[in-house]
């Protein structure tokens, strides 16, 4: 491939990028009043370093081979790295999430049954609870403790939770901090079960899921290591793609790779409800600056 037609495809790709950035920008801000917020970190967080390492990878593969698909598919290939393989330890973070809820909702009904208020009760509880949800408790009582109200702290703690699970027992909570009724013991002690109940059902699925994950990754794996290899060793074979044609076949080969991935990932994966408990853009501003500084 010629310097200059190299040159061209990098320049069109640069220029596709950009547009495409813009047209989500753009529509980001006629949406912005119609979007919850998830919770959870954002995008920036959650990629971290993976994004340094993804360039890296890119511009590596582009030096070796020439080939700005190849480098574009390198890159997507890190950042979802965790979206193809690590679909079982996500899972596992889940139920361990949704097993430390349900012991931190039957610690808060025992230490309510000692007639201590809510705003007693919550502070008292999170020291002892799972290493899995302790950070957010630990978050929600600095909150309480710079005067946040008990209702938009809670709410915060679904949206950091980011689990189905969570807002039920949330939901009751924020009810119960609203209204100040009776019964609170009884309903705590619903949740846990149904907490307990959801994680046995998890569990369940998953373990019958786990063959076909590990069949998924074995045949993602194995395709990626056969085009490594082939790359490496039999450089001739792949003469054709130096080729502006041939980069334009590679960009076919390569979407019906990751199309194929994403399927088998689907198949290998849970299927899990939406959340009902989200937070409102206004809401989500007023938690925020109300929150520790």
């Amino acid at each position: 491939m010629s310097p200059t037609t190299l040159f061209v495809i990098i320049a069109g790709a640069v220029v596709g990028a950009g547009a495409l950035l813009l047209l989500h920008g753009l529509r980001r801000t006629e949406l912005a009043e119609k979007r919850v917020v998830r919770g959870g970190p954002g995008v920036l967080e959650r990629l971290g370093r993976r994004a340094a390492v993804a360039l890296g990878v890119g511009l590596a593969i582009l030096v070796l081979t020439r080939w700005p698909v190849a480098a574009i598919a390198g890159v997507g290939l890190v950042l979802g790295w965790n979206g193809l393989f690590g679909g079982a330890r996500a899972e596992r973070r889940a139920q361990a999430r949704i097993e430390g809820l349900a012991a931190w909702t039957e610690s808060l009904r025992d230490t309510i049954a000692g007639a201590v208020g809510l705003e007693q009760a919550i502070p008292s509880t999170v020291y002892a609870a799972s290493p899995a949800i302790q950070p957010q408790l630990l978050l929600m009582v600095d909150r309480l403790r710079v005067r946040v109200p008990l209702a938009t702290a809670l709410q915060g703690l679904a949206d950091e939770l980011d689990d189905p699970a969570a807002d039920l027992v949330v939901t009751a909570l924020i009810m119960n901090a609203k209204l100040r009724g009776p019964g609170l013991r009884q309903v705590l002690t619903t949740l846990s079960e149904s907490a307990r109940a959801e994680l046995d059902m998890r569990q369940r699925v998953g373990a019958e899921r786990s063959s076909t994950r590990r069949s998924a990754q074995v045949v993602m794996g194995f395709s990626l290591l056969v085009m490594v290899l082939i790359a490496a060793f039999n450089r001739g074979y792949l003469e054709p793609y130096d080729t502006a044609i041939g980069q334009v076949v590679l960009a076919v080969v390569v979407g019906l790779f990751g199309a194929g991935f994403a399927w088998m990932k689907r198949l290998s994966g849970i299927e899990m409800p939406a959340r009902f408990l989200v937070a409102t853009a206004d809401r989500a501003q007023v938690r925020q600056q109300a929150g520790p500084q």
